[in-house]
């Protein structure tokens, strides 16, 4: 079949540099997911993303839509012929609604009959015709939670549109886009090249553009800005430190990247490291350098949108605007350690942690004695993380942390130990918000670990204590961070606490109460138990996750080792025997339930099958008792398979549901017995059968 490339590009204003990629990417699967449904076979579809504009290239796209088989059924034949063989009225209107002679009609015969029937070929549209609303939908689709509008319509989109490309081969699509007509002109870079470009086809596209000092390509232009950048550090005889983010950030922001590198003033060197990073980095944007010996060098890398007739000139600039960014911090670092930490934990009271739920010297009384029981859980002394409870949140009213709200803890632990503080404490303060997103380290020290679990659990306790509890994409308090960060300290230093009691402490200790809190709390967090144990347990099913969480371990690394144990004991033969064995049980219990202190008689059994699976259950269940108790649950599971033998012995000779009372009563109590002892490490009932 024949076939076309396919471009469609709109050209708008600045588009957020932080949601550019994610345009992107969502365009391009917007154009796929259309072409799909249409039945456009299509080859490679490439994306391409500016500042100013969204693009895709579909190679080889179809003209037409496939030839679609068509096959209708009409009346009965007995019913659409009379005696004499002449058309019925039912035959006659079969043929009209098929828009053809009732003798073009044929005959359709299975084995329940045969009918009139007919069978033609439904022609594929022009792929032309179906682009438009392709694209339209693509473009509806485009994840942006705000849109605008601009000029006097009142079409929206994520920033105002200007111009709408759209090719399929070397023609315009006939179609109009958020109110504009598709054309085949474009932009170059608004400073080298601001005239229209005419594309003449779509594989023309990045070149025309390139010649126009534009690298429309978001991949290529990351590397190029990359290579720019560690070139540009090297000669400056140091390595460039190249943040993923701020490298995806910045490549949204140009669309012919030139690296310019650029220098501050030595003194600024004896900052703290993070504090001239942050500079540097997170508010500027641009990228630091360090010495062949690590440490950070006078020296950073910065990105213009252009090649400069004058570099000098832009590479003062920069510097020109970094250089009272440092002169404040270096303000702030001066006059922060003039005050103290202390003093500024003593302010603590004047900052309104949440409206309901009182100060930070509140909150921090709070954290102080919880994280006093957690260290002491865990064989901690209790001084160190007292201390460092005590100063935890002091930072907070530092002129630097006001500035750079990112530094917490970080600069708490530099003004500890300018204060004098042990560095066990020091390191405890920063270490409190660790981890602070998915893949941070975890915290390395004790007094750390029982600080950063206090802090997240207070703040889950709070929030959900008055009723603030994250719903669909909105977290504002971090919720699902807090919740995940302490499932991550817990599973991996590991600390085999009990979750479900320290929450309870958090959430009596919080000055305001809701009835219903712990049981939403518990649940909001087994749900991230539930993902984080699938991704730490190899091939662990959903089946079997609810298994466990269903017997209420008792903390998440017992969760994780009831797990473990559970998967391989379902590998063997005589698991998934016993497993299968146990939900009959269990539904034979359902409909029968016997009372739990109904003991089981000897006396009564009847049969032999009965009295054997009695024993073996004796024999048993001091193994699987004495195992759990340790927490030996693969020893507790593999015991438990003695068992298989005698279970479908008794299956296969008794008859539960005897008529007599006693004998049926007594055999439920003993099923009752035998489902109490499999289901101890795992409610094995959750198990598919």
């Amino acid at each position: 079949m024949a076939a076309r490339d396919l471009l469609f590009e709109l050209l708008t204003e600045e588009l957020p540099p932080r949601s550019l990629e994610a345009l992107s990417i969502a365009l391009a699967e917007g154009f796929a997911a259309g072409l799909d449904s249409a039945a456009i076979g299509h080859g490679r579809i490439r994306r391409f993303a500016t500042p100013r504009r969204l693009a895709v290239l579909v190679e080889r796209c179809a003209e037409r839509q496939p030839d679609r088989a068509i096959e209708r059924r009409g009346p009965p034949r007995s019913t659409a012929y009379t005696a004499d063989g002449q058309p019925t009225q039912a035959a006659l209107a079969f043929a009209r609604s098929c828009g053809v002679a009732v003798e073009d009609l044929s005959e359709i015969t299975n084995d329940k009959g045969s009918w009139l029937g007919y069978r033609g070929v439904d022609p594929g549209a022009a792929t032309v015709d179906r682009l438009g609303a392709i694209a339209e939908r693509a473009v509806s689709a485009l994840p942006a939670p705000r849109r605008m509008r601009w000029g006097a319509g009142a079409v929206e989109f994520v920033r105002p549109v200007h111009r709408v490309l759209m090719l399929f081969g070397d023609e315009v699509v006939p179609c109009a886009i958020l109110g504009l007509i598709a054309g085949r002109d474009t932009q170059g870079h608004r400073f080298h090249a601001p005239r229209s470009i005419r594309v003449r086809t779509p594989r023309s596209y990045p070149g025309a553009l390139r010649r126009a000092k534009v690298l429309a390509d978001f991949t290529e232009r990351r590397q190029r800005i990359r290579d720019e950048v560690a070139t540009a550090a090297l000669g400056a005889g140091g390595r460039a430190l190249i943040d993923p983010a701020l490298l995806d950030e910045v490549t949204a922001l140009v669309e012919w990247p030139v690296a310019v590198i650029g220098r501050f003033d030595a003194r600024y060197r004896r900052l703290p490291r993070e504090v001239i990073v942050a500079t540097i980095q997170d508010h500027q944007r641009y990228f630091p350098v360090e010495t062949a010996e690590g440490a950070l060098s006078a020296h950073f890398v910065t990105i213009a949108n252009l090649v400069s007739r004058d570099p000098d000139q832009v590479r003062e600039g920069n510097e020109r605007v970094v250089r009272p960014r440092l002169a404040d911090a270096e303000f702030f670092w001066n006059q922060d350690r003039k005050r103290g930490l202390a003093d500024c934990a003593a302010q603590l009271g004047e900052v309104t942690f949440q409206g309901k739920l009182g100060s930070y010297a509140d909150k921090t009384a709070r954290v102080r004695a919880l994280a006093l029981e957690i260290e002491r859980a865990t064989g901690g002394g209790g001084d160190t993380v007292e201390r460092a409870a005590a100063l935890a949140k002091a930072d907070l009213v530092t002129a630097m942390v006001g500035e750079f709200p990112e530094l917490q803890g970080t600069m708490g632990r530099y003004y500890a130990l300018e204060a004098g503080e042990a560095p066990a404490v020091a390191d405890a303060i920063e270490e409190q918000y660790r981890p602070r997103f998915a893949g941070d380290a975890l915290p390395r020290t004790r007094a750390g670990r029982a600080l950063a679990l206090a802090d997240k659990i207070d703040t889950l306790a709070g929030i959900f204590a008055i009723g603030e509890k994250p719903t669909g994409a909105k977290d504002p308090f971090g919720l699902r961070r807090a919740a995940l960060g302490v499932l991550r300290i817990l599973l991996e230093t590991p600390l085999d606490l009990d979750l479900s009691a320290l929450l309870e402490r958090a959430v009596a200790a919080q000055p305001v109460t809701r009835a219903g809190t712990i049981t939403e709390l518990l649940a909001f967090i087994a749900d991230r138990l539930r993902g984080v144990l699938a991704e730490r347990v190899t091939a662990a099913t959903g089946d079997a996750i609810e298994a466990v969480l269903a017997v209420a371990p008792r903390s998440p690394l017992d969760a994780e080792a009831r797990l473990m144990a559970l998967q391989e004991f379902l590998s063997s033969a005589d698991g998934a025997v016993l497993a299968a064995a146990n939900k009959r049980i269990g539904n034979i219990l359902r409909k029968a339930p016997v009372a739990s202190g109904r003991p089981v008689d000897p006396m009564v059994f009847a049969e032999p099958a009965e009295r054997r699976l009695h024993a073996r259950y004796l024999e048993v269940a001091p193994q699987v008792e004495r195992a759990l108790a340790s927490r030996r649950y693969a020893d507790a599971l593999g015991a438990a398979r003695a068992l298989r033998t005698d279970v479908d012995a008794f299956f296969d000779a008794v008859l539960v549901m005897d008529p007599d009372t006693a004998r049926r009563e007594n055999r439920l109590a003993l099923l009752r017995d035998v489902r109490a002892l499999l289901g101890g490490v795992a409610d094995l009932s959750r198990l598919p059968g």
